[in-house]
């Protein structure tokens, strides 16, 4: 018998990275929230790999941060060493990396959210939804507790119908040994959603005091450390090395003589791996002409001596991972603290999504994180964010919050997410990105935080510190350009970096433009302009240093823009409109796309459908004006 545990306006299934997110910034906005998690001590837990960060997912974080989030603000607590990507390539590339202690980001985070107003959490298991008249209402978990709200948001990562695998091994769990959610799969089933079954994986860990680190080469952290919350003053100072070592042709021919052994290569396996997270027995196989593999050692905290083998992802039986690990340099004499594990998991098919999150079947039901089939932290952190944001606006009465594809990371990975979907666990990378020199790590804060404060998640104080700063750039750029540097005044410093010497005066902000110059030349010429801090100065010279690219970059948004400004009605019938190839409608129906932008992104939506689209959209605005 079912009994009334309480009433809120969200509730938030799961307490991963996707569900902080998500009940923090509903919470902020205003909206009594409850978050139910399987096991409180889990909270914000990191069941992979101990760090945030890298190629587009670094930016990611930056992005949840500029809107308000709390996965930054954590992570600069938690993190023993911070290393900038790709810093000798160009900007749009560029990505903070942080290893993080586990025990300290979960501590961090879980004292963040005892002590965020407006917000509950609480420990349950879920089992299935309140619907009533087709609208999600609430909750009930095992214990017939029922919890009713305006809206739900599940962020299960991968609990639901989780099973661990290795070797011949399988049995019913979640990561690290915790309980698994099976009934609210089945119930998802029961109200109509098509679910998929995905596969990751893990390393084994190893004791630091067995590793031979002399056979390895260091990797220190950053000399100059950065942060990845805009509100982070302090910098890390006491930094931990990580450690790199590579597999070899014997650590190749354990696995290849035993491949038949791994739950990828069996059958038992049935999910969909990830391709950019692969395990060491599919790099083995797709990559059979390499003869070494990267393998980094990362510690998984201050105060363990567990170490991650990064790169050596697998589901092999644990007798034979020992035989691997011996044969790599500086791990012959390594002890296994934990073996390499896979695990499958159901996930909810994203085109059944809005690109708000809600769901299209069930009004009031938001899905976030690695249900909605993507990997790692920063992407489910990121949707996390935005189901909150929008389960608020709903329950508000408020406009709701999409990002497009030109304001960030988040709004490349959701549209990709709810027009694309996904036939692997989906990872955030830079070419998935056309206008990446516009998202970048360095203006998070300049696209974002604007509109994390219209929503009541960025404080006034932060907000006119952006006001500030972009007053300053602005000013800066006119500064440079009205600074005439002569000849005489520069040619003898060119020389020393092999310049072109000018023939003729110029001003400084044309100077800056070359290659080789920088902003620490310019300030050996003319006065620098002491009002700039380090983050407004690299804006500037960004801004400066990639002009072309950035005014093409947006020239483009504008002709995109052009394609989202054209709504499609909601009671369109695609049945009727002739010339439409038989894929495209089928597409377009289950979809159902908001603009014909989006339209215009679906995979099997060809030009020739869009331009047919466009003319029956334009006639049927016509007839409506003529009526």
């Amino acid at each position: 018998m079912s009994f009334n545990a309480g009433n809120y306006d969200i509730i938030v299934v799961g307490a991963g990275h996707a569900g902080v997110e998500a009940a923090v910034a509903a919470a902020k906005r205003g909206a009594k929230t409850l978050m139910l998690t399987l096991n409180i001590d889990m909270l914000a837990f990191m069941p992979c790999n101990p760090s945030i960060g890298g190629p587009a997912k670094g930016i990611v974080v930056r992005e949840i941060d500029a809107l308000g989030g709390v996965m930054g603000k954590v992570i600069d607590k938690a993190s023993i060493q911070m290393r900038m990507l790709n810093t000798r390539k160009g900007p749009a590339v560029q990505a903070l990396r942080a290893q993080a202690d586990k025990t300290v980001y979960m501590k961090e985070m879980r004292k963040l959210v005892e002590n965020q107003e407006n917000l509950t959490l609480r420990q349950g298991m879920v089992d299935s939804l309140i619907i009533e008249d087709g609208i999600c209402k609430g909750v009930v978990t095992e214990t017939e507790a029922e919890y009713r709200a305006e809206a739900v948001i599940i962020t299960t990562g991968t609990f639901m119908r989780g099973k661990v695998l290795m070797g011949h091994l399988e049995y019913e769990s979640g990561p690290n040994n915790q309980r698994v959610s099976v009934n609210l799969s089945e119930n998802l089933e029961e109200l109509g959603f098509k679910l998929k079954r995905f596969k990751t994986g893990t390393p084994p860990r190893v004791n630091s005091h067995t590793i031979d680190y002399s056979k390895t080469e260091i990797q220190p952290g950053d000399e100059n450390p950065r942060n990845f919350s805009y509100e982070t003053t302090t910098k890390i100072i006491d930094q931990l090395p990580c450690w790199l070592t590579h597999t070899n042709e014997n650590t190749h021919g354990i696995i290849n003589n035993n491949l038949g052994l791994s739950s990828m290569y069996s059958g038992v396996k049935r999910g969909t791996g990830a391709r950019y997270c692969p395990s060491i027995e599919d790099k083995i196989v797709r990559f059979d002409d390499k003869p070494r593999h990267q393998i980094f050692l990362e510690p998984e905290g201050r105060d363990t001596e567990e170490v991650y083998v990064q790169g050596l992802s697998t589901s092999l039986p644990e007798n034979i991972q020992y035989e691997m690990i011996k044969t790599i340099p500086g791990l012959e004499k390594a002890e296994i603290m934990r073996p390499g594990y896979a695990i499958e998991y159901d996930v909810v098919t994203p085109t059944q999504l809005w690109p708000t999150l809600e769901t299209k079947s069930i009004p009031g039901l938001f899905t976030a994180g690695q249900i909605n089939g993507t990997s790692g932290y920063e992407e489910a952190a990121g949707q996390g964010i935005m189901a909150g944001i929008n389960a608020a606006s709903k329950v508000l009465g408020k406009e709701p919050v999409i990002l497009d594809r030109s304001q960030g990371y988040i709004g490349v990975l959701i549209d990709d997410l709810v027009t694309k979907g996904t036939n692997e666990p989906y990872r955030l990378l830079t070419s998935r990105a056309e206008y990446r020199l516009l998202l970048r790590h360095d203006n998070a804060d300049m696209r974002l935080t604007e509109i994390g404060y219209e929503i009541g998640l960025i404080s006034e104080e932060r907000y006119n510190k952006l006001m500030e700063k972009k007053r300053l750039v602005k000013e800066e750029l006119k500064r440079l350009k009205k600074i005439i540097i002569k000849p005489e005044q520069a040619n003898h410093l060119l020389e020393t970096i092999h310049s072109t010497p000018l023939k003729d005066a110029t001003n400084a902000y044309d100077l800056l433009k070359r290659p080789e110059v920088n902003y620490n030349f310019i300030d050996q010429i003319i006065e620098s302009n002491e009002a700039l801090d380090e983050e407004a100065r690299e804006q500037v010279y960004i801004r400066i240093k990639y002009e072309g690219y950035i005014k093409k970059s947006n020239e483009q948004v504008e002709r995109m823009m052009k394609m989202e400004d054209k709504k499609i009605p909601e009671d369109i019938d695609y049945d009727e409109i002739n010339g439409l190839a038989s894929e495209a409608k089928e597409k377009l129906k289950r979809i159902r796309p908001l603009s014909v932008g989006q339209a215009s992104r679906i995979s099997g939506v060809n030009p020739a459908d869009i331009s047919i689209l466009l003319v029956y959209i334009e006639q049927g605005n016509i007839a409506r004006v003529a009526n």
